[in-house]
């Protein structure tokens, strides 16, 4: 199932901008998924704060850098909306509206029956069900301001945007593909990263709500160190005690979270058979430890290697990006 908040199909690279990194994968060939290059920018930080682009001018010029150095002028790019801007509604509308009649019925409908908590929204839908009156539909919204933004920065580099969308479906877009059957599932989708965490419950591959958590980031409790392929690794140099405070915080969110769905939503009848982790937080292998530990469903984490090629952890969310419409 194909969730865009705008795309036409052509060949693009996949391009993923967080608060602390610019990252970007391409494929040599896509069935079976083979990586042929990617590449990783680490920011400064204070120049993205929770998705929020704050120094636009140092941003644009790094990015050109990495455009360059990369050599991925006049290419077309996927991208990433952060998911502090994204909202999930479930929605219900006639159902004599069409599919080729949806975001118009929408842009009518905002500020009386549908109501968003910001204005001048870019949106896009899905159809969860439909009945004789009513057809239940999905919602995905995100201020068009914000993509806005990102899109100029983006065609200012030389790139030329032509799909986005948000982070739990790329991420679980990769899972899938790599699952040999599909399995009738509630899976919790969570995303460790070192200013925030995202969390979306996937019901049967249907995203049913997603949840952003922003956590303090001090870029001073953070040591960069080459490693043995010449690439910079992140290594915690701050107060372990404060750093295991905020972990806990993410580890409650979880469990509220969890027991929301269970017993607010379902009655006690259903709960999450599985999470999925993933992200670019440096000791993931650590917080997987702890979610073994702490909750008693399994927690499992992607592997992805093609032949001799083993794309790290950092990257699976760029190439979850780069399957879509596969």
């Amino acid at each position: 199932m194909q969730f865009t908040l705008f795309s036409r199909k052509k060949r693009v690279v996949n391009l993923v901008i967080n608060d602390h990194s610019i990252r970007y994968v391409e494929l040599k060939q896509i069935n079976p998924p083979i990586p042929l290059h990617w590449e990783e920018r680490l920011l400064p930080t204070g120049i993205i704060a929770n998705g929020k682009i704050v120094d636009y001018e140092t941003l644009s010029n790094i990015l050109e850098e990495c455009i360059t150095d990369w050599k991925l002028k006049n290419r077309q790019v996927r991208f990433l909306i952060p998911e502090s801007f994204v909202i999930i509604r479930k929605v219900s509308i006639p159902a004599e509206v069409k599919d080729d009649e949806m975001k118009g019925y929408l842009y009518l409908e905002l500020g009386s029956t549908i109501h968003l908590p910001f204005e001048e929204p870019v949106f896009d839908a899905v159809v969860l069900s439909r009945g004789e009156e009513k057809q239940e539909i999905l919602l995905f919204a995100a201020p068009e301001e914000n993509v806005q933004e990102y899109m100029e920065l983006l065609m200012e580099a030389k790139l030329d945007p032509v799909a986005a969308e948000v982070s739990p479906l790329a991420i679980y877009r990769l899972y899938a593909h790599l699952q040999k059957e599909q399995k009738q599932e509630a899976l919790l989708v969570v995303q460790f990263g070192l200013s925030d965490v995202n969390i979306c419950i996937f019901e049967n591959t249907i995203p049913f709500f997603m949840h952003h958590l922003p956590l303090e980031f001090n870029g001073e409790d953070w040591d960069k160190k080459l490693n043995r392929f010449g690439e910079y690794e992140l290594a915690f140099v701050g107060e372990k005690e404060q750093f295991s405070f905020q972990m806990e915080d993410s580890y409650k969110e979880l469990n509220r979270l969890m027991d929301f769905y269970r017993y607010s939503l379902h009655q006690g009848k259903k709960q999450v058979s599985k999470i999925l982790l993933s992200g670019d937080h440096p000791l993931l292998e650590q917080i997987k430890a702890e979610l073994d530990n702490r909750f008693d469903v399994p927690v499992q984490m992607i592997a992805f290697e093609q032949g001799e090629t083993e794309l790290p952890q950092a990257f699976h969310l760029a190439l979850g990006l780069a399957l879509k419409g596969v």
